[in-house]
């Protein structure tokens, strides 16, 4: 593979980290400060566009189960944030402003038209980061995994012996052990002792500094608030019971957002619940598409202002009420 500056695409010929998963290929591109960040791509290029940004340190081959049930109709990109996966690990760049623009420039570089953007941990700031930059012009939906997003209740200080309650320094043997814990705690039913050790392995690509540097972002949590009130385009937040509070609140002040919350998973949910997770994503995109449909069909008719208003209002009414009680796979 050459490096080619300037945000040019760079293709491989093999699947995607070394056969993890079989339906991507493995890409890369150059970003604007000189970074070259791996992805996985996936599906016909021409159909819905499908972003999955993982978490703290962790590859974007941890989706492998949701590229392979969508990649038969949609086009699905997974990106290996800067210093994880197989991206370059760069002296600089560890900031949410920069890491969303990272996404953004992924955006422009590999997909047509908008695209839902599905982050998880990390992956939701990062996300949300760029939302705050760019606007949602290129944004069809969000889904939003397992992470605080600014709204009420705050989080809790870190717990001892969690990765952010990690001392400084560390010992080579001690950070790995640490890491490999951080990772088993992630699930509610455990994916294996390969899988686990794959997860160890790419996770400890950055310095133990940088790392740090991700758990520190430099704003209020409010900044995370305002990004997702930013955007009145569809939001799913899949969470575990320790995010519901903020997810009824977001609910509650958000005119087309929806939770669901996974009572047994561990945090990788997407991993522990992949059926009932991947069933869920489907239904979304789908009710995503549609709308859209709708709406362009809305904004090519002539109608009244007063029709307008009313069928707002009813669309609004309605994503409200299928957050609590719709009795497919959102419940």
């Amino acid at each position: 593979m050459v490096g080619v500056m300037g945000g040019i695409v760079l293709a491989t010929a093999t699947t995607a980290s070394g056969g993890v998963v079989e339906a991507a290929q493995g890409r890369s591109f150059i970003t604007s400060d000189g970074a070259r960040l791996h992805y996985l791509e996936a599906g016909p290029a021409g159909a819905q566009t499908v972003l999955f940004v993982p978490g703290w340190t962790m590859p974007g081959w941890i989706f492998e189960r949701q590229i392979e049930a969508l990649s038969d109709r949609f086009h699905v990109l997974a990106l290996d944030p800067r210093g994880q996966g197989e991206s370059e690990v760069t002296r600089f760049g560890y900031t949410h402003a920069r890491r969303g623009r990272d996404i953004g420039e992924l955006i422009e570089q590999a997909a047509n038209g908008p695209v839902v953007l599905v982050g998880w941990s990390l992956g939701v700031l990062d996300s949300l980061a760029w939302v705050a930059q760019a606007g949602d012009d290129r944004i069809a939906g969000l889904v939003l995994i397992d992470n605080s997003i600014g709204e009420e209740p705050a989080p809790g200080p870190a717990i001892p012996g969690t990765r952010a309650a990690e001392p400084i320094p560390l010992s080579a043997e001690e950070r790995r052990a640490r890491r490999a814990a951080f990772i088993a705690g992630m699930f509610a039913h455990d994916p294996g002792a390969d899988y686990r050790a794959r997860l160890t392995e790419q996770a400890l690509r950055m310095t133990h500094e940088d790392e740090r540097r991700l758990l520190a972002y430099d704003v209020p949590r409010e900044y995370w608030r305002a990004a997702v009130h930013s955007t009145s385009r569809p939001v799913l937040y899949v969470v575990r019971p320790r995010w519901r509070e903020q997810g009824t609140n977001l609910v509650r002040t958000h005119p087309n957002a929806r939770m669901v919350v996974f009572e047994q998973a561990g945090h990788a949910l997407f991993v522990d619940e992949a059926e009932r997770f991947n069933a869920l994503l489907l239904a979304f995109l789908d009710e995503t598409k549609a709308r859209h449909s709708e709406q362009d069909l809305q904004d090519t008719s002539p109608e009244t202002p007063s029709t307008s208003v009313t069928r707002e209002t009813a669309a609004t009414s309605n994503a409200r009420r299928n957050v609590l009680d719709h009795p497919g796979p959102w419940a």
